[in-house]
């Protein structure tokens, strides 16, 4: 009834408001989606294109049933700042280095469908009780710390700029009401480029010499140019680093369908299914990631604007993803992005990486883990040192497999580590499926959802 609903709805607006609420939905994603490629060097054209189209293919693959948007997911910054860590150590700088690290996120793409096959065959329970809490969470919580790092520096560029940055997401977030709420990054990101702008802190010239018009990438940044001339050790580094952050990447999924499917009154967990939108998740970040563009999640922001206007048609959200394909194609306005400020990167970083870690925190809690067992504190202790004391310390572990090196950064031998010790270890007291709230709380987006 609630779909029925939601379609007589969009339809009886006519198209002129179905399109405002396309644009609505394309800003409710925008600040996020264009902040990381800003962070890890990416293209801004790319991820517009390929948000753009992963969000029609994941409706394909949904049967056209689910209104979710796919951006860029932030969960796999620490991944890309990773592989570029490691590549500068084979002499690359990090224009090289990154289409490496697009190499891991598509195999991290592929896992999708290996999850999804799971699922399909064993279900939930089953293959969730290898991935529990006390291993996701710590895991996530060390992402956030990790790029702590980078934040800082980047506020330091200009300390007011990157307060100010802060200061408008913290009073947006808290006391803005409706849009302004769902969007306070996008906000704290124009209002400090504006004042630093005014300040004269911007350079525009490369907005100056940008082209209206252009393709959205180039060969040499997509991972395609890997293959020209691969280094093999890069490239099986790069897989082992990225691979592991999908099993938080995937559980997110799981939040956002539950979320998605909570605000509209209809389980898309059941139809269509949890396998095909994990398919549809996999294939989008498997696809952007060929073309240099970053990993893509579902968005929790688009829900916070599904909830907001009470229209759930999927159709407004597939305007959406056009309107993102066209301004992909604008190199001006990548430039744009591209001219902001370090320190407004800085003092936008510095909430969201915080937020990260946070969630992680929040993925201990909810689900109870009990850190007075000595398994589950031991678990929760070595990934933390191994990803924090590995990324500040020598910046990956070495070695070699005949001729190949292989070097593995923190945060990938952490997850190793935990998933192995999780196993191994007696005392296993997870249960997927047992709390609602608490299995769904790995969330990188907007805290704005609905959970039961």
């Amino acid at each position: 009834m609630a779909q029925e609903n939601a379609i007589y709805d969009a339809r009886t607006l006519g198209r002129p408001k179905m399109l405002v609420l396309g644009f609505q939905h394309m800003f409710a994603m925008f600040g996020a989606t264009v902040l990381v490629p800003a962070l890890t060097g990416l293209s801004v054209s790319a991820t517009l294109l390929f948000a753009g189209i992963g969000t029609l293919l994941f409706h394909l693959l949904t049967k056209m049933k689910v209104p979710a948007f796919l951006g860029s997911s932030f969960a796999f910054i620490g991944g890309y700042a990773a592989v570029v860590a490691v590549g500068a150590t084979y002499g690359l700088d990090q224009a090289h280095s990154l289409p490496y690290a697009c190499v891991g996120v598509f195999f991290a793409g592929l896992m999708y469908f290996i999850l999804a096959g799971l699922f399909k065959a064993f279900g939930v329970k089953k293959v969730m009780r290898y991935f529990p809490p006390v291993v996701t969470g710590p895991i996530i919580i060390a992402i956030g710390l990790t790029l702590s790092g980078s934040a800082i520096n980047n506020c330091m560029a200009n300390v007011w700029i990157a307060l100010l940055a802060t200061l408008i997401i913290i009073v947006c977030n808290i006391w803005g009401k409706g849009m302004i709420r769902i969007i306070p990054v996008l906000l704290g990101v124009i209002g400090s480029y504006i004042i630093a702008a005014c300040f004269g802190l911007v350079d525009f010239s490369g907005v100056h010499a940008a082209k209206w018009i252009g393709m959205p990438f180039s060969w040499e940044n997509t991972a395609f140019s890997v293959f020209k001339n691969p280094d093999w050790g890069l490239v099986v580094t790069a897989i082992i680093t990225i691979v592991p952050i999908s099993l938080a990447t995937m559980i997110e999924h799981i939040g956002d369908m539950c979320a998605i499917s909570s605000t509209t009154g209809i389980n898309y967990l059941e139809d269509p299914g949890l396998h095909r939108t994990l398919m549809g998740d996999g294939l989008a970040t498997a696809l952007a990631s060929l073309f240099g563009a970053p990993a893509n999640t579902t968005y929790g922001e688009n829900t916070g604007v599904l909830n907001l206007t009470k229209v759930f048609d999927p159709r407004v959200i597939r305007i959406a993803a056009v309107l993102a394909i066209i301004f992909s194609f604008c190199p001006k306005f990548a430039a744009v992005v591209a001219a902001m400020p370090a320190a407004t990167i800085g003092g936008v970083s510095l909430v969201l990486y915080g937020m990260i870690s946070a969630v992680g925190v929040r993925n201990l809690v909810e689900n109870k883990v009990d850190l007075t067992v000595s398994r589950n504190l031991l678990i929760a202790a070595l990934i933390l040192v191994l990803a924090i004391g590995i990324n500040y310390g020598p910046g990956s572990i070495t070695f070699n497999i005949g001729k190949t090196a292989i070097s593995l950064s923190g945060l990938a031998v952490a997850a190793l580590v935990g998933i192995i010790l999780n196993a191994i270890l007696p005392g296993k007291d997870y249960e997927f499926g047992t709390s609602k709230s608490g299995d769904m709380t790995v969330d990188f987006g907007s805290d704005d959802r609905p959970r039961e």
